[in-house]
């Protein structure tokens, strides 16, 4: 069975070029549809909640450059066009809310794969695992050697 809607979920790092490449590879063997999303997460959340200061408009900075890359991503694929979407909460609850509500049959995100500590931790493609309305599709990213 050949997947209908694939939803792509990136965090405009450079590491998002080969998951990005990677689904749109897919969607054209599938025929699949390819959308792109990316969150942002409310900065008050980064920062533990409480918050002494108005990050209002740093937050709005932040949605309008993440806007320009994501438009930037449509020049590029011609695929995405009209399919790209800037979401704004939690990352994992608005990427399944996202995948539930336009029928999508797989996620694709970047992995880093972690191990350790930095697993503990948690990260946004380990966490997306769980719970996912639909099938998944981790991209393993590269690491730089230092």
């Amino acid at each position: 069975m050949a997947y209908q809607h694939i939803l792509v979920a990136v965090d405009l790092t450079e590491d998002c070029q080969p998951v990005i490449r990677r689904a749109v590879a897919l969607g054209q063997c599938c025929g699949s549809k390819v959308s792109l999303v990316h969150v942002v997460e409310p900065m008050a959340m980064a920062f533990g909640g409480d918050v002494p200061m108005d990050l209002s408009s740093l937050q709005q900075q932040q949605i309008e450059q993440a806007r320009e890359r994501l438009d930037g991503f449509t020049t590029q694929y011609a695929e995405l066009a009209g399919n790209c979407v800037l979401a704004y909460g939690q990352p994992r609850q608005e990427i399944h809310r996202m995948a539930k509500e336009q029928g999508c049959d797989l996620i694709v995100v970047g992995s880093h794969g972690r191990h350790g500590l930095a697993l503990l931790l948690g990260s946004t493609s380990n966490d997306l695992l769980h719970g996912a309305p639909c099938d998944t599709l981790a991209v393993a990213l590269k690491k730089d050697k230092a």
